[in-house]
């Protein structure tokens, strides 16, 4: 059966704890993987990575952030069925049905790749004698 291990730091990592949940497919009550249960210093070493990824992700310029996305939109519309097939088995819906919810999320990535435009600030010349006003906008993290 497959064993569905932690992501920390680029890392697949299993569990330490030695325990593991099943993940039962719905429409037929059986148990079709099992997912591994973290400790508490394996929550931990989880926020520390996000944390420590944060400085220079933040720091990223918008259009190389959605490069990355775009990368990310291609490898989930290369593997759309794929993931269809995961929600039927995780979640007992439909083919078609799963294949809507992947959609979903590809208009989503889609969404925030378009974030550079978005990010654009405003100005205005002259909205009264002598003055301009402008915004920028820019993210938080």
């Amino acid at each position: 059966m497959e064993k569905i291990t932690h992501y920390i730091g680029g890392k697949r990592v299993d569990t330490t704890s030695g325990r593991y949940a099943d993940v039962f497919n719905p429409a037929q009550g059986v148990p079709v993987a099992q997912v591994a249960l973290g400790t508490a210093d394996e929550v931990d070493a989880a926020v520390k990575a996000g944390a420590a990824a944060f400085g220079a992700w933040s720091n990223t310029p918008p259009l190389t952030r959605a490069r990355v996305l775009f990368r990310f939109l291609h490898l989930i519309q290369q593997r759309a069925d794929d993931f269809a097939r995961i929600i039927v088995r995780e979640h007992g819906k439909t083919f078609s049905d799963a294949q809507g919810e992947v959609a979903r999320g590809i208009e989503i990535v889609e969404f925030a790749a378009g974030i550079p435009q978005m990010l654009k600030g405003e100005y205005t010349d002259q909205i009264a004698r002598g003055i301009d006003a402008w915004s920028m906008r820019q993210p938080l993290g």
